[in-house]
């Protein structure tokens, strides 16, 4: 993955790549490479390997994540989602509501092939109310099968989750945002995820509210649960003991509370 501010720096950075594969007895496919650009606006991008123009595309998927050329995560949580869901579906008669079946070895099963699928990818998502609502309701539609319980029975979430000894899937999520915040604070420089972390583009925004931020909402996340300013961040993250004094915190402010 190449990533520049302009078509002509990525051009340039993608003829001396190219230049280093030939050299190396290797060559781009460009049958394989596509490029975006990240804008509200469709703005044309024209890169070329070796005479043949790349094909520009308004989403890509790099390591399984959906990105989108306006630079939301919404329809990569749609996907995540419904990947969950079609795992629950290949699986509701066998596993989820199969009563020889014990409740230990079905939350085996939710802990490593559900959930995985349900959060791969979360460390990158911006947790809004609404994405917290969906998220806790397709953990629930698991769950609530696992003791036989269906939505006719009107029992809250909490009660179904303190009785199976799970732990919130919400302060799973969170907790692996703040562990990503703190690799990208210690990585050295020149790496490209660091690099975007640190990026201020220059520009002006639209008219209307602005989007929420990764960075604003992990700042919020930081300085809700742990206490740690804005400022701070950089400073706590190479204690990685930050983490466990981010569980013991949240032992009674759980953040799914909020949501039946």
């Amino acid at each position: 993955m190449m990533l520049a501010p302009s078509s002509l720096n990525l051009q340039h950075a993608l003829g001396h790549f190219a230049a280093e594969c030939e050299a190396a007895g290797m060559r781009v496919s460009t049958s394989k490479s596509e490029a975006t650009v990240l804008d509200r606006k469709k703005v044309a991008c024209t890169l070329q390997v070796g005479g043949e123009v790349l094909p520009q595309v308004e989403e890509f998927k790099y390591l399984g994540v959906l990105f989108t050329s306006e630079g939301r995560m919404d329809r990569e949580i749609d996907r995540q989602i419904g990947a969950a869901a079609a795992v629950m579906r290949s699986m509701y008669w066998s596993v989820v509501v199969k009563k020889e079946l014990s409740q230990k070895a079905k939350l085996s099963i939710y802990q490593s092939i559900y959930v995985p699928t349900l959060t791969y990818g979360h460390e990158l998502w911006v947790m809004t109310e609404s994405v917290r609502s969906r998220i806790q309701a397709a953990k629930m539609s698991f769950l609530h099968r696992v003791p036989g319980r269906s939505l006719r029975d009107r029992v809250r979430s909490s009660v179904t989750r303190e009785e199976l000894g799970v732990e919130p899937l919400l302060l799973h999520i969170e907790r692996g945002q703040l562990r990503w915040l703190g690799h990208l604070f210690r990585m050295p420089p020149g790496l490209l995820p660091g690099e975007v972390f640190r990026a201020c583009p220059n520009g002006t925004r639209p008219q209307g509210r602005p989007r929420t931020r990764w960075r604003d909402y992990i700042s919020w996340l930081a300085w809700e649960r742990l206490g740690v300013p804005p400022e701070g961040l950089e400073e706590v993250s190479g204690e990685r003991e930050v983490h466990f004094n981010y569980e013991r915190q949240n032992e009674k402010k759980n953040p799914e509370n909020h949501i039946v």
